[in-house]
Formats: C-alpha cells, structure tokens, sequence
C-alpha cells in the first residue's frame, strides 16, 4: 500500500469516527442538557455523561486529524484556501471543547446539588441555566457555522484538484450551504437546536461525510490528478 493510498483510508476513517462519536455524546448529554440537569449525578447518570465526554474528546481529535491530513493534499491547487479550510475546521474543534467544558461543569454542579437547600436552587440553577446556554451557542457555532465553511472549503478544493469525483464535491458544497443556514436560522430563533427541520437541514452532511469517507477507504485520492498537482508545485517552487 503507498503512503497516499494509507493516507486516504485513514482520513475516511477519521470522518467516520468523527461522525460517530458526535452522535453519541449529543445522545449522551442528555441528562445534564434536560430541566432535570440537578439531579443528574442522583440519578446515576454521571458515567453516562463521562461517556459523551470521552466521546466529545474523540470527536476533537478526529476533526483536527481530517484536517491535518487533507491538508497536505488540498494544499497543491491552493494553498490559501487550504490554510483557511485548516483554520476553521480547528476552530469548530476549539468550539466544541468549550462546549465540552460547559458539560463538565454542569456534571460537576449536580455533584453538589442539594435538593433539600434552598441556596442550591438560589445559586446553582442560575449557573447550570447559563452552562446549559453555552453548550447550546457553541454546538451551533462549531457543527454548524464552522462546519459549513469548512466543508465547503475542503469541498470546493477536491472538486478542483479532482481527487474524487466531481459530483461528490459538488454535493458537499451544497450539504455544507445548508448545514450554515441551519446554524444561521437557529440562531435567530426560527428552528429550534433539535427540531426535524434543523436535523434535515443538518442531515445531508453527514451523508456527504460517510459517502466521502466511503470513496477515500476504497478507491483513495484519483492518482494522476495527484500527480500533476504535485509536479506543477514543485515547478513553482523551481521557479520562485
């Protein structure tokens, strides 16, 4: 296997993990995103809520690893625009650690909460209320703002290096245009963060993401596209 062909496989693993784990942690915060959120700990969520953390962690991990390992590719039609791809798939990841402190922290808070004291409820509902708003800011912000330029980025530099087919680009620009409205029609109150509105504009996505993920696992990036790309880059490097 040549080190472009490993590249691949590993990047399109990368996207799938990186879907996978997302999925999870939403599915697993439940219990401190709820109006229960106090008695999460009581209820013997806490492991539950860790396991969406580690989850989260994961997802950090894997989107800054799409984007260190695409780079290198995408870089040879444009390097500008690679960079800018680079930099706004790190801040979604910088998103969601915020987002995955404000869970911490709201884990951290039902801990301490006493049902019984009156103080509890006068001073930790206001905080938890407040964690709880951050989580939700942020998860729109980095899955959704971020996303969308992000992959609309990566996704316009595949179509013009072609190192997949040029239909797949062209549904990821437009899967990316339309997770950005989602995060953008949230944020003035239109759609709620999970109504079926917002999740069939998010949708598509991550589609696009398992359908890409897919081509890099078994075909790879197009070869003799790579190939001219890598020899006009380092004619221009000869050259300046």
């Amino acid at each position: 296997m040549t080190r472009d062909r490993r590249n691949a496989r590993i990047l399109g693993i990368f996207y799938i993990l990186a879907a996978v784990t997302s999925i999870i942690a939403v599915v697993l915060y439940g219990p401190v995103l709820s109006e229960q959120w106090q008695m999460a700990v009581a209820n013997g969520s806490e492991t539950k809520v860790l396991i969406g953390v580690l989850n989260d962690l994961s997802l950090m991990v894997t989107a800054v690893g799409t984007a260190v390992m695409l780079f290198p590719y995408v870089r040879h039609w444009n390097e500008h625009l690679a960079l800018g791809y680079l930099c706004f798939r790190f801040m979604e990841a910088v998103f969601i650690a915020i987002g995955l402190v404000s869970i911490l922290g709201l884990l951290q808070l039902s801990s301490y909460y006493d049902t019984t004291n009156l103080a509890s409820k006068t001073y930790f509902e206001p905080i938890g209320l407040l964690l709880q708003s951050i989580y939700r800011w942020t998860a729109m912000l980095g899955p959704n703002f971020m996303l969308g330029i992000n992959t609309s980025l990566y996704s316009y530099l595949l179509y013009r290096t072609g190192y997949v087919p040029k239909p797949l680009a062209v549904f990821g620009m437009i899967t990316a245009v339309m997770v950005f409205l989602a995060g953008l029609l949230q944020m003035f109150g239109i759609i709620g963060p999970y109504s079926a509105v917002k999740g069939l504009m998010a949708l598509p996505v991550g589609v696009y993401e398992m359908s890409l993920a897919a081509w890099l696992i078994v075909k790879g990036f197009h070869g003799d596209n790579l190939a001219k790309l890598r020899a006009k880059t380092a004619s221009s490097s000869l050259v300046k």
